[in-house]
C-alpha cells in the first residue's frame, strides 16, 4: 500500500519536472525533436499516473459509486480492473448493494463483468436470494442468466422462491418456477412456498393466482408444517375459499384423511 503511494509521488515529481523541461526547450532553437520528446515523456507519465491510484482504493471508490447510483464511474471503475468481489462491511458486494437498490443497469454491468450471484452478506442475503424476496423482476432475469445456485438458502433456510410467493410477487414467482429452484423446499420454520403463499398471505387474487401456479408446476399440496397442519387445513382455516378450491381440485386433503401406510406386526 506505501509502495503504491511513494510510486504516485515519485510519478508527479517527474511531471512536474518535465514540465520545466519542456518549458526551458520552449526558448531555445531549434526546439523541434527536444519538444517532442519532452511531449512524449509527459504524455506516458500522465497516463501512468492516472492508472496509479492504489488498488485498495479503487475498490472502495467502486462501492460508493455502486451505493451513489453512479453509472457512470461504475463502468469506469470496472473498466480500470476494480475488485467486483469487494465487500463492504455489512459483507455486501457491489453486486448485492445494486441489487437491494434495484440498479438494473448497473446490475447489469457487474454481472456482466463477473459479478459473484450467489455470495452471501453477513445475514446470509444474496443477489439471487434478495432479487426474489423483493420482487425485483428485470434483475432476476439478468442474475438467472449467470445460472445461480439453487441450494443456497437464506438466513431462514428458504430459497428465493418462498418469500416471492409469501409477498405475492407473482412474475417473479412464474419465473422462478421455469428454474432449478426445489418447488418443495422446506424452510426453517417448516414451510414450503405452497404454505407460505397461504400461511403468510391475504388469500387475496396474487396469492391466489401463485397457489395456482405452483399447483400447476407440481407443487406437492399436502406437505404438511412441523406442526402437522396441511396446506388445505391452513386455508380452510383462513377463510380462503377460492384457494381451498384449487387445493381440492389438485387432490390435497385434510392430515385427519391422509391414509397412512399400514403396518402390520407379526
Amino acid at each position: 500500500m506505501k509502495s503504491e503511494w511513494k510510486v504516485e509521488l515519485w510519478l508527479n515529481v517527474l511531471i512536474v519536472q518535465t514540465h520545466h523541461i519542456l518549458f526551458q526547450a520552449q526558448k531555445m532553437k531549434p526546439i523541434g525533436t527536444l519538444k517532442i520528446f519532452c511531449t512524449v515523456i509527459l504524455a506516458t507519465l500522465l497516463g501512468f499516473a492516472g492508472r496509479a491510484i492504489p488498488m485498495e482504493e479503487r475498490d472502495k471508490r467502486l462501492i460508493s459509486a455502486v451505493t451513489q447510483k453512479d453509472l457512470q464511474t461504475v463502468q469506469q471503475l470496472v473498466n480500470e480492473g476494480a475488485n467486483i468481489h469487494k465487500k463492504d462491511a455489512r459483507g455486501r458486494t457491489p453486486l448485492l448493494i445494486a441489487v437491494s437498490e434495484n440498479q438494473i443497469e448497473i446490475a447489469r454491468i457487474l454481472i456482466a463483468a463477473g459479478a459473484d450471484v450467489n455470495a452471501q452478506d453477513h445475514i446470509q442475503d444474496s443477489p439471487l436470494l434478495l432479487a426474489g424476496a423483493r420482487g425485483y423482476l428485470d434483475i432476476l432475469r439478468l442474475i438467472l442468466q449467470s445460472s445461480p445456485d439453487f441450494v443456497v438458502y437464506n438466513r431462514y433456510g428458504g430459497t428465493a422462491l418462498i418469500p416471492a410467493c409469501e409477498r405475492g410477487h407473482v412474475e417473479v414467482v412464474k419465473t422462478l418456477l421455469q428454474t432449478k429452484v426445489d418447488i418443495n423446499h422446506v424452510n426453517h420454520l417448516g414451510w414450503t412456498a405452497l404454505l407460505e403463499a397461504i400461511v403468510l398471505s391475504d388469500g387475496g387474487p396474487q396469492h391466489q393466482e401463485i397457489v395456482q401456479a405452483l399447483v400447476d408446476a407440481g407443487a406437492n399440496v399436502n406437505i404438511s408444517d412441523h406442526d402437522g397442519i396441511t396446506p388445505l387445513q391452513h386455508a380452510q382455516k383462513k377463510g380462503f375459499s377460492k384457494i381451498v378450491k384449487i387445493l381440492e381440485s389438485a387432490g390435497a386433503v385434510s392430515s385427519s384423511k391422509l391414509k397412512l401406510p399400514i403396518i402390520q406386526i407379526e
